[in-house]
Parts: C-alpha cells; structure tokens; sequence
C-alpha cells in the first residue's frame, strides 16, 4: 500500500509538473511571435548587394490557386533570382500554367526540369537519387542553380513582394537556413478554418518555442538555404533516403555549428485544395515522421494536446491538493482556448476571417481529434503520399511500398 501511495504521488507530480511546462510553452510562443513575427526586414548598406537566389519548386498536378501562387513568385521584389520549377512528369498540366507566366513575364529567369530531366529540352531522363519523390524532383534543378542561396519552396505557397528579401536579409553570416513558420492564407471553407486554427494554435506554440530553445523545427515548405553547405554533404540528393529531408537539412547545418533562424513572415500556404479529409491526412502524416525520426516524441506528444493533459492535471491536482477534477478540467480547457485565440491572433496580425464562435467550433474539433490522429500514426507506420506508400523505419529512413500485382 505504501509503494503505491508513492507511486500516486509519483505520477500525479510528474503530471502537474508537465501541466505548469506546457502553460509555459504557451506564454513562451506568444512572446516569442510578438518578438519575432511580422518585422520589417533590416536593409544591409547599399554597398553590400544582395545575394541571388535560386528558388526550387517542385510541382505536381494543379489547383483552382496555383497560377495566382506562382506568379506571385515572378513578381517579388528581389534584384538577383532565378525561378527553377522541377514537374515529375511531361504529362503533367501544371506545365501549361509554368509556360503561360514565362511567357507573360519574360523579364525573370525561370527554367523548367521534367521528370529527373536537366532541361525542358533534354529527353534523356535522369536517374533515380532515393525513395524521396520530392528530392528526386527537385535534384536537377538544384544541380543547375548558379546562385549561392537556395530556396526550396512548395507549390501552395504563396510570397508577398518583400518575403523573400527579408528572408535574405535575415541570411547573416552565421546562420546557414532561415526557414518560414507554417500558416495559411484567408480562405472561405470550414476545413479552411480549421487548416488556420491549428497552425496557428497548437502548431504554432511548438514552432516559435522549439525555436527560442534552438530546438530543430523547420519545415521544408519554405526553406532559404546555403548552397555551399549543402555541396559540403553531397547536395540535396545525400537526403533522398529521407522523407523528412527538411529536418536532415537542418540537423545537417546545426551539427556543424551553423545557427538556423525563423523568418519574420509566415510561410502563407494557399493550396486550393481544402478538404478535411486531406487535413487529416497531412497531420497524421506530420506526426508518424516524427514518431520515427524523435520517438522520445511518442510518450511526450499526446501529454502536450489540451484534452489529455486537462484529464491528467485535473486527477494529479485532486490527488495533491483535493481540487475538483471536474471544475479543474472545465477551467483548464477555457484557459487553453483563450491563450489559443491570443496566439493566433499575433500570427493573423490583422483581423481574422472568421466569428469567434468558428473558432470555437474548429478548435474544439481540431483538440477532440488530436488523440486519434496520434493512434493511428502510432499503429500505422505507412505514409501514403500522393499515389504512393512508403515505410518508415526508425531514424527516419524510409522505402518505398510496392504495390501489390
């Protein structure tokens, strides 16, 4: 009886001690995002030019908000950059998009790779480099930039005319990546809304304390890069035997002293493709790299969502002090929403495009479902991207399924 008197007391401190961390992390990524988010960039002298740039973007199929994404690429404000746009097959419409905004703006440098090719013209293919169908893609283009910087960036985003000159700006002397949070443009939809609500909420609060701490964070959907430090490993084809290649981009430059720095501009996904079904897809898909990548992540991930971390205080906090488990719930969730709401509203830096009682909704859908989505990564090590399926083994490593005959 004893032993297990203690162990009681044992875990409801080792709960109640996670519950003050985790409240932490919220004022923590709240300061932080003041701080750091939505900054004028800080010009260098004009005697110091700007360094050009090489942007990556790999492409597959198309969307209603793919051209308006693209072109906000050749309209930027920016004096020296290239755009090299990698399509995985010749077949593939958003071709006809890419050809349609060289043409109307001739003025920019943009080149086009097909398939593994090292050309538009080139018909010989191009070899295999990994199971990562995004690095094969991107690989010729990455082979035939000519600039020292590379940004790497995916086809939902969408750039404001000065983000990609504070992202260089921000590109000092010892910072090797400056990578951009995740978030999302204004769209209409209900899975919209929630796409915002948890990128701004409980994705955001990781990101922006993960990066305070120095912790690996970036995401790879909008990445500047140093060229030179990449060659150093083998390029950008060394990652291929990873799906999370943007996590090995950045545990590469970190593990050779290189400082890595958040952009003062969120990453502002725009695909026009907004489904719940897809959402879910994405987050499960998110939590099994980790899982493989981090595992320690595997016993500390469900403790940091809102529900589980609530019913797990409220008990330790009855067992210390006799607090009402019911009330300290109710009081606990109501406290995480409010902080929430302050979150994300210092990420939205204006007015958000939905009620209150929208967010509400979506937040309390987004948290409800957050323990499924951790089970089935737990119990489904596959990935399904796009039309294909790989395996994940520990340490990040993956291959790829065949499908059956």
């Amino acid at each position: 009886m004893v032993l297990l008197f203690y162990t009681l007391y044992g875990f409801a401190i080792f709960f109640f001690g996670g519950w003050c961390f985790v409240w932490l992390l919220h004022i923590i990524a709240i300061l932080n995002g003041k701080l750091k988010l939505h900054k004028k960039p800080q010009l260098p002298s004009p005697e110091v030019p700007l360094p050009g740039v090489s942007i990556l973007k790999p492409l597959t199929g198309v969307d209603q908000n793919l051209y308006s994404n693209l072109e906000s690429f050749f309209t930027m404000n920016y004096p020296k950059f290239e755009l090299l746009f990698c399509i995985e097959d010749e077949s593939d419409p958003s071709i006809m998009l890419v050809k349609k905004l060289i043409e109307k703006h001739p003025e920019i440098d943009a080149s086009v790779f097909i398939g593994g090719r090292r050309s538009w013209s080139d018909t010989s293919g191009g070899d295999k480099v990994g199971v990562n169908p995004k690095i094969n893609n991107m690989n010729p283009g990455y082979e035939a930039a000519k600039y020292d910087l590379i940004l790497v960036s995916d086809s939902g985003i969408r750039m404001k005319e000065d983000t990609l000159l504070e992202m260089a700006c921000a590109m000092t002397e010892n910072v090797a990546l400056v990578h951009q949070m995740p978030f999302t443009c204004d769209r209409g939809n209900f899975p919209s809304v929630m796409e915002k609500v948890y990128f701004g909420t409980s994705h955001a609060r990781i990101y922006l304390a993960a990066d305070l701490f120095r912790i690996n964070c970036p995401t790879g959907m909008s990445a500047l890069m140093r060229k030179k430090l990449l060659d150093e490993v083998g390029g950008i084809k060394a990652f291929g035997q990873y799906l999370a290649e943007d996590f090995f981009f950045a545990k590469s430059f970190t593990d050779r002293g290189w400082s890595i720095r958040i952009s003062s501009q969120p990453a502002w996904q725009n695909s026009g493709i907004c489904e719940i079904t897809n959402f879910n897809n994405r987050i499960s898909r998110w939590a099994k790299l980790r899982f493989a990548m981090v595992p320690y992540t595997i016993v500390l991930e469900p403790l940091s969502e809102c529900m589980v971390l609530g019913a797990c205080a409220a008990w330790a906090l009855n067992v210390l002090f006799q607090w009402d488990v019911f009330v300290v719930y109710l009081v606990h969730i109501l406290a995480w929403l409010i902080l929430d709401w302050i979150l994300l509203n210092v990420i939205q830096n204006n007015t958000l495009p939905f009620t209150k009682m929208d967010f509400v909704i979506a937040w309390t859908f987004r948290e409800m479902g957050a323990f499924y989505h951790f089970c089935l990564a737990l119990f489904d090590p596959k990935i399904q991207w796009r039309t294909r399926t790989f395996y994940l083994r520990w340490g990040g490593l993956a291959e790829e399924v065949s499908p059956r005959v």
